[in-house]
Order: structure tokens, then C-alpha cells, then sequence
């Protein structure tokens, strides 16, 4: 339940939220005795907020947490077309599978895939990176050349602040680096595209008349909404797998992976027009992959001891707080600590799902409000999110700023989730790709000789010329046809 409301709320996610909570454990463990207990706590924390976060990305367009940022491409059209209800049921639906799949995968293959997570050195995690850009084509439409700028600014944006390698200050504008020294915070872009910027979209949509959602409940629509799950079977598929393999590797984590699935989904997708317009896949994919990732991420904590992403660097502090060693003899050492937690991981999933079905005529209530009521609380939430987040003002004027600039991009017709996209997999791909090039005296051939980026690569290659073809040879087409 705490991690339920962790998730929907703007601006925590569940790295604030078990940060938060750390030190409540020191009560659970005085209460119950063992080391086991505080931390199914703070692990049951992670994977509610992990289904929470969709909630208020569906409802109200604002992001609970970066890991739903995906879910809001797809799950706030569905809500403004009055489908509030399938939106909610596909995500819940899609996290309880991917949850469970991986949770499934952890307990069959924990050293084996932790072997395998070992194997992706620097090139290995570019590979997968420009694989991941190659999705991005897709998913600014038919326009590439804008497509493509979006991407490049994301990009531009990512590289704020200092250089990871050489420590040299970057794109920081002023003499003073208080600025921007801490680069661009992904949820101050995240909240600001899709709180601030959605909302004066809207405004500018509905200014001769005042706008509410048409949401009717009833349990007859929860039962198709249930029934129509089975619609985004290929999303759903797409983001466990996925999102698991992402999650596994140390310092990917769930947000990645959420973003990835996304982008295979609609690159895979029969109709890829209709993602971005209210598709259930579209929703489906990212949910099930950030719930997936979420439990891929615990297993290089468990067993090598390196967090696979923020909030396992969280929970790896916990551990070693409670006198737990991570590492390869985790599992025959303390198996009376072990496995207690995976058997909390299949009971959290199971509680997760029903906890969010059961609350869904409360989240559809928020929908019921006149515009003119929710435009000022997305206002309030996405302002107290992001300053509850950093603590610091200047991240709340960086987010209006984005939010301003989102919407006369949006006015101007060029896609927002390709910029989003390469804000997050930017500082990943740019050290990987350096340090593959320091490997290799500067040789690219080694993203092509080594037996796990070569295939990788080439796919991606594919993948960034085939948009590009179809172009050409439509061109060409047209040209025949004069």
C-alpha cells in the first residue's frame, strides 16, 4: 500500500521512497528479530511503487515516477477518449505477468543470468544502447528529419553538466556551474513534457468551453476492460522479456527498460500509427517490462553485489546495514534469508494486482473533475513533486521551462518521446562508447568482432536503415508514378 502511494505520487518514485523508509526498518527488525523481515519491506516498497507510478501517468498525464513515463504515451490518450478504465486494467494486468514472469526467471536461472550480466562489458551495453536508438525512428512517426532532431536535442541535453570520463565542465552556460553542473534531472524533463506542457496543450485545446473526462463506472466495463487484456498479449510478452534481460545488467535498471519495450513494441506493431493514440500495447509493454526490471535488477545485487539500478543501490545499503554480505555465496550461506525474500516477491505481485483493481473506481473519481479544477492540481503536484524530489528550486524553474517548451514543440509538430527517450539512454551510450574505443586504440571493429555486441550492432544497423529505405524507394515510387 505505502509503496502503491510512493509510485502514483509525482516527483518519489521508489528510490525517494525506500530512501525514505530505510530507517522504519530499524522498528520492523526490533518488532520481528531478523534481518529478513526489513528487508521484504522495503522490496515490497519497490514493487508497489513500480505499479503505482502508472496510475497518475494515466489519470492525470503526470509521470509518478520515471519508470512510467512510457505509460503515459499511450495510457492518457486512453483516458481522455473516456477508456480510462482499460488503461488502468491492461497495467495493473501487464505488471502482475511481468512481475511474475521474472520473479519465475530469478528463482530457475540466478547464477546462470548473473554469469550472463557479467559477460556485457562496455561495448556489449553500447550495442544494446544503439539497438534501443534504432527504436527511436519509429516512434516520432513519418517525419525522420524531426524524429531525428528530437533525438539529437535529447541528446545535447544529456550531455549537461560534467564529463564523466575527464571531469570537464560541459554546456553550462554561465561562470557559476550551480547551475547547471548536476545536468538535467530526467524527471524534472519527464514532469515538465508531461505535466506542465500536457496541461497548457489541453488549455489551449478546450479555451472556448470547459473540458471533463467522460468516465462511467461500472463493473460490466472493468470486465471487458479485463476481457480486452488479452488484446495486449504481444506488448505484454515483448516487456517481460525485455525488460528482465535490461534489468539484469548493473546500472540499466527499469527505466531503460521500460523505454526500450516501448520502442520494440511499436517497431514490431502491425499498426505502429495507432501507438501514441490510446493502443493497450502501448501501456502494456512498459508496465510489464518496469515491473520486469525491477526483479532483473535485484539479481546482480544479490549475487555479485552491484545494484542494477537506483533503488537497488538503495536496497544494496540495506542489506549491508543488516550485517548481509551480497555476493555469489549469498545463496548457500544465507538461504534462510534468500529465499524468504523471492517467496515475498510472488506474494507482492498477487496483493499489488488486487490492491489496484480493487481502487480503481477511486483513480476513474480524479478523472470525473472539471479541467478547470485538475489543471491547477497538475500545476500544484508537478511543482511540490519536483522540489519534494531535489530539494531545490532551480530544478522547479528548469521544469516549467521544459514544460513551456514542450508545449510550442508540440504546437510545431515535433515528437516529444524520442527526446525523452535519448535523455535517458544518452548517459548510458556515451561512456559505454568511450571506453570501448579506449579498449580498442579507437577501433569501432570492436563492436562488430565480439561475439555479443557483433550481432547486436549489425541488427541495430538494420534497424536505423530500414525507415531510411522506405523513404527512399517511396520517393522513388512517386517519382515512377509522375
Amino acid at each position: 500500500m505505502v509503496g502503491l502511494f510512493v509510485g502514483a505520487m509525482p516527483g518519489l518514485g521508489s528510490v525517494n521512497g525506500v530512501a525514505i523508509l530505510l530507517p522504519f526498518t530499524f522498528v520492523i527488525q526490533q518488532t520481528t528479530g531478523s534481518a529478513t523481515s526489513p528487508m521484504i519491506f522495503l522490496a515490497a516498497i519497490y514493487y508497489g511503487a513500480m505499479y503505482g507510478g502508472a496510475i497518475s501517468s494515466i489519470t492525470l498525464g503526470i509521470p509518478g515516477a520515471s519508470t512510467a513515463v512510457a505509460t503515459t504515451f499511450d495510457g492518457r490518450p486512453l483516458a481522455l477518449q473516456g477508456k480510462a478504465e482499460k488503461a488502468l486494467v491492461t497495467a495493473a494486468l501487464a505488471s502482475f505477468v511481468g512481475g511474475t514472469v521474472s520473479v519465475i526467471l530469478f528463482t530457475a536461472f540466478a547464477p546462470l543470468l548473473a554469469s550472463v550480466a557479467l559477460s556485457f562489458g562496455p561495448p556489449e551495453i553500447f550495442a544494446l544502447m544503439l539497438l534501443a536508438f534504432a527504436t527511436f525512428v519509429g516512434l516520432g512517426g513519418d517525419d525522420i528529419p524531426k524524429t531525428i532532431f528530437s533525438i539529437c536535442f535529447g541528446l545535447v541535453l544529456a550531455s549537461v553538466g560534467f564529463d564523466q570520463i575527464s571531469g570537464e565542465p560541459r554546456l553550462l552556460f554561465f561562470d557559476s556551474t550551480e547551475w547547471f553542473s548536476r545536468g538535467i534531472r530526467f524527471l524534472v524533463l519527464a514532469i515538465g513534457i508531461y505535466g506542465i506542457g500536457e496541461m497548457l496543450w489541453t488549455i489551449n485545446e478546450t479555451r472556448d468551453k470547459s473540458t471533463m473526462s467522460e468516465v462511467k463506472f461500472t463493473f460490466d466495463r472493468i470486465k471487458i476492460a479485463i476481457r480486452d487484456f488479452t488484446k495486449a498479449w504481444r506488448g505484454t510478452a515483448i516487456g517481460s522479456a525485455l525488460g528482465f534481460f535490461v534489468g539484469i545488467l548493473p546500472a540499466a535498471g527499469a527505466t531503460p527498460g521500460s523505454l526500450m519495450s516501448y520502442g520494440v513494441a511499436k517497431l514490431t506493431a502491425k499498426n505502429p500509427e495507432s501507438y501514441g493514440k490510446g493502443n493497450l500495447n502501448g501501456v502494456a509493454a512498459p508496465e510489464a517490462a518496469n515491473n520486469s526490471a525491477s526483479t532483473g535488477a535485484m539479481l546482480p545485487m544479490m549475487t555479485l553485489g552491484i545494484p542494477g539500478s537506483p533503488t537497488t543501490a538503495v536496497l544494496l545499503a540495506g542489506m549491508v546495514i543488516w550485517g548481509l554480505q551480497p555476493g555469489p555465496l549469498l545463496f548457500t550461506e544465507q538461504p534462510e534469508f534468500v529465499w524468504p525474500l523471492v517467496g515475498s516477491f510472488y506474494i507482492s505481485n498477487v496483493v499489488a494486482v488486487i490492491v489496484n483493481l480493487a481502487f480503481i473506481p477511486l483513480f476513474l473519481w480524479m478523472l470525473r473533475m472539471p479541467f478547470t479544477i485538475l489543471a491547477p492540481m497538475i500545476f500544484v503536484l508537478s511543482l511540490v513533486g519536483t522540489y519534494a524530489a531535489y530539494q531545490n528550486m532551480y530544478e522547479v524553474w528548469l521544469m516549467v521551462f521544459f514544460g513551456i517548451g514542450a508545449f510550442f514543440l508540440r504546437m510545431l509538430d515535433y515528437p516529444l518521446a524520442p527526446a525523452v527517450l535519448a535523455i535517458v539512454l544518452g548517459p548510458i551510450a556515451e561512456p559505454t562508447l568511450r571506453q570501448s574505443l579506449l579498449f580498442s586504440d579507437g577501433s569501432f571493429s570492436i563492436f562488430f568482432t565480439r561475439p555479443i555486441a557483433g550481432p547486436i550492432t549489425i541488427v541495430a544497423i538494420i534497424l536505423i536503415l530500414l525507415p531510411l529505405s522506405k523513404v527512399i524507394w517511396d520517393r522513388a515510387r512517386t517519382r515512377r508514378n509522375k
